[in-house]
């Protein structure tokens, strides 16, 4: 029976390399879950089983990494590694108890080797402690609408209730992204840290800087109950896209084709430019009749290049002002649909203000009207 069993488990080892060669020879994806979106709209583009809810490994340190830039503290501010840290199991910067290390180099060494350590520094840092933290995570994930995560540490390391969806992880990574230091981390291939007990080099394992054309890079992971896992991101003609994998035993091939069908399928299109003027609206008790309303901001968002979705965009403008009116008054709001349903919606404002009528302003158009009589 030993032997028989070892044998089965022999050919399933030698079968499951050849599924995933035969899924990348016929273009399928490897993924038990995946997902791409639009940065800036958050639409969701392509995805399968993207909102089950599936653990992450090291992908984790994504939303470490924007609540700690959100905090805005001097990223030159010195830390100090608590004992808590030290000797965290798992991929490690290897700092020790009571180092100091400067919360740049932290970030370098949470988002380019996956410092557990570095984590839970960061995590006892600003909350205090990893439970605390992870609270902290948990209620930026339901602000961002990520239904189908929960977090349970600040670095990944397997629990049962630390989860994610491909789809939320991707909402989450377009919110980091944000960031303009997020950007730079994640982009980074090679870093040396100035702080500590010593210098440390580290060189980035993510291939999607090397391998994929406008790589911007983001987070792998990797436990063995996750499998592995990859949140990657790309830029061309002016969109980028993000995507994730979970367990995916070929997610350096995945991640390029879930990109490359993305951006073949959909384009960013502009429906709305800031101060564009959009019509005109009624002013009462002012010299002036009407005033021109304008865009705030402007709309982009991704539609598909083969023309099936179907768009509108709805100009609702307010009935009319009463003057005075100060310029930027809000005079209404522009509403983009697509297939039916309400993606966008921005403000429209007056482009100039206009003062009441006054006495001295009848008085004027009286006088004058008397004199060229």
């Amino acid at each position: 029976m030993v032997r028989r069993f070892r044998s089965l488990l022999l050919i399933l080892l030698l079968l499951i390399p050849g599924q995933a060669r035969a899924a990348q020879k016929e273009g399928r994806i490897t993924a038990k879950a995946w997902a791409l979106v639009e940065a800036t709209s958050g639409r969701l583009l392509l995805g399968e089983h993207e909102h089950d809810r599936l653990p992450m490994a090291s992908t984790t340190k994504i939303m470490t990494a924007l609540l700690v830039l959100e905090a805005g503290e001097d990223l030159d501010t010195l830390i100090v590694v608590p004992p808590e840290a030290a000797g965290t199991e798992g991929s490690s910067m290897h700092l020790n108890a009571g180092e100091k290390l400067s919360l740049r180099d932290l970030l370098y060494g949470l988002m380019m080797v996956s410092g557990n350590d570095a984590a839970v520094t960061l995590a006892v840092h600003f909350s205090g402690s990893v439970d605390v933290f992870a609270a902290r995570m948990n209620a930026k994930a339901a602000a961002l609408g990520c239904s189908d995560t929960h977090f349970m540490n600040p670095h990944g390391l397997h629990d049962p209730d630390h989860y994610t969806s491909a789809y939320d992880l991707c909402r989450m990574a377009a919110a980091a992204m944000a960031e303009p230091f997020f950007r730079e981390l994640v982009s980074t291939q090679r870093y040396m840290t100035s702080t500590g007990d010593k210098p440390r080099t580290f060189h980035t394992k993510n291939k999607v800087l090397t391998q994929i054309e406008g790589g911007c890079g983001v987070k792998t992971g990797f436990t063995k109950k996750a499998g592995r896992c990859l949140c990657f991101a790309a830029q061309r003609q002016g969109m980028l896209l993000i995507g994730a994998v979970l367990n995916a035993p070929d997610m350096w091939n995945d991640a390029p084709k879930i990109l490359d069908r993305g951006f073949a399928d959909y384009k960013l299109r502009i429906f709305l430019t800031p101060g564009l003027a959009v019509g005109t609206i009624t002013v009462t008790g002012s010299a002036k009749k009407t005033l021109l309303a304008v865009a705030k901001e402007g709309i982009l968002y991704p539609v598909r290049r083969d023309g099936r979705d179907e768009t509108a965009l709805d100009i609702r403008l307010i009935p009319g002002l009463i003057a005075p009116v100060e310029a930027g008054t809000k005079a209404g709001e522009a509403i983009l649909t697509v297939n039916g349903e309400s993606v966008k919606t921005v403000p429209l404002i007056v482009r100039e203000g206009v003062p009441s009528l006054t006495f001295r302003w009848f008085l004027k158009r009286v006088l004058r009207g008397y004199l060229t009589a």
